[in-house]
């Protein structure tokens, strides 16, 4: 069957096998490699160097799917992947993303598309219920937590400087704004310090205090006064709520104290770790975050949406839409002013239908069986947690928040340079064996092993089965019995 001029009937056929394709792969992932065991350029080889001229069956296409396109991915959804950090896709959300692309909303106004505007109000707003969080925040759906600390940055340079964007922008201030975050913080976070026009050398790094690596306040505090001092002016902190490497937990309530004395922004980036808000055990985790500016998480990680479903919270949205609007001629409508334009609330103008993500996941699924899974990972993280701290020669680098730990394998004998290399290569043998996936992390200069407990499907079956890998890998990269 080919799709030239394709119709409603020949789009039935077509969806029906391509759902079938895709639910077969999700029965047979767990029987994958973790890892893509294709070489670079493997896939650009296997592909044609032209457009195709005219339409090929739709056989040939999934056919293609399993023999190119498959195997040149790590499979985040397996149950052994316990990389960088969830990154699941739950059917349920899949299935909200397939009414998006066949809907084909187009998300410039709320004229354009008014169940899209109001849909996301709703969204965001069972989300900050769901967290726990006032009826003071206001949200929005952004890609991810990147664009977020990105567009926080560009807030807080607006308000400290009164608006500089409408005159000389930076250029014309005389005094350097400055930027801090914990030295553990994401990357992102430096990289929306550059590209918000503060420079690098305006970012300030806060060292962080063990064994928690949370950020040290009292050195907080003290950069702010020495750079106020200085007739810099201290303009905004991001604040971690669960750190990429170790899943560290900034001290929002003393972070928020500080900031409010300089009259600087306070972004929280939550990215992964926004999840447990859903659980009210961990809430003490995220005391003090509503004396933040804006806030961002990502059901795309944890939770289970899929992917470019990042919820964006602000407290005065007034601010964000005297940042971010233009308000191009024809796009005015009579009803600016009354109802919500996301277009003024980010980057992009066009807008895709990312609410539906997260409203069929939240109503096929509810948020009690969310917090089941999340709690199952929990637990699974403490009883592995346990596991690993009874072993002789593994450790815990740092305190277990969440579902990450951080381990390190420590042979007799074996330390500095010779010890980051038994580490970086036992998680590349893991790596490489295709039976589970792990990132390494540098913490205090020493290469550890992240396991990120946390994919939809994992039970504790894989993590016993991980462990074990582990243990083999690591005997055998030292010449030892497992």
């Amino acid at each position: 069957m080919t799709l030239a001029d394709v119709g409603p009937e020949e789009f039935r056929r077509a969806g029906h096998e391509l759902v079938d394709w895709v639910a077969d792969y999700r029965l047979k992932v767990a029987g994958l490699p973790v890892r893509s065991p294709v070489a670079p350029g493997e896939v650009l080889a296997a592909l044609p160097t032209a457009p195709p001229e005219g339409p090929e069956p739709l056989a040939a296409l999934i056919a293609d799917l399993d023999r190119i396109i498959v195997p040149g991915l790590t499979n985040v959804q397996h149950p052994r992947n316990f990389a960088w950090f969830p990154s699941n896709a739950a059917l349920s959300s899949v299935l909200g993303d397939i009414v998006a692309g066949g809907l084909g909303a187009l998300g410039i106004s709320w004229q354009s598309a008014p169940a899209l505007t109001e849909l996301e109000q709703v969204i965001c707003d069972w989300a900050r219920q769901l967290c726990g969080l006032s009826d003071g925040w206001s949200g929005t759906i952004y890609d991810g937590a990147s664009t977020a600390s990105l567009v926080a940055l560009l807030v807080a340079r607006e308000v400290t400087t009164g608006g500089s964007q409408r005159r000389g922008g930076l250029q014309a201030e005389k005094a350097p704004l400055t930027v801090y975050c914990s030295a553990d913080a994401h990357s992102s976070v430096a990289k929306a310090a550059m590209l918000a026009g503060y420079g690098e050398d305006n970012l300030r790094l806060v060292p962080v205090s063990r064994p928690g690596r949370e950020m040290d306040v009292a050195a907080l505090s003290a950069l702010m006064a020495q750079d106020a001092a200085s007739g810099r002016r201290p303009t905004a902190v991001v604040a971690t709520a669960g750190t990429t490497a170790t899943t560290a937990f900034d001290p929002l309530a003393d972070v928020c104290e500080v900031a409010d004395k300089f009259g600087a922004f306070v972004h929280v980036d939550a990215a992964m770790a926004g999840s447990a808000m859903l659980l009210p055990e961990c809430r003490g985790l995220f005391d003090g975050i509503e004396g933040a500016s804006s806030l961002v998480w990502n059901p795309h990680k944890w939770l289970g949406s899929i992917l470019e479903t990042s919820l964006f919270y602000v407290r005065q949205p007034d601010l964000l839409v005297s940042v971010m609007a233009t308000g191009p001629s024809y796009l005015r409508s009579a009803l600016d002013g009354s109802v919500v334009q996301y277009r003024d609330w980010g980057l992009p103008l066009g807008r895709r239908f990312r609410a539906l993500r997260l409203w069929a996941l939240l109503r096929l699924e509810g948020a009690e069986a969310l917090r089941a899974r999340l709690r199952r990972d929990l637990d699974h993280a403490q009883r592995f947690a346990s596991v690993v701290q009874r072993a002789p020669g593994w450790d815990l680098v740092t305190p277990v928040q969440l579902q990450t730990l951080c381990v390190l394998h420590t042979p007799p004998g074996c330390d500095g340079d010779a010890l980051d290399e038994h580490t970086l290569s036992w998680c590349e043998a893991v790596n490489a064996s295709g039976q589970a996936h792990l990132t390494p992390a540098l913490v205090d200069g020493r290469w550890v092993v992240r396991v990120s407990i946390g994919a939809e499907t994992t039970e504790w079956d894989d993590v016993s089965q991980l462990w074990a890998v582990m243990q083999e890998q690591a005997a055998a990269s030292r010449g030892l019995r497992p």
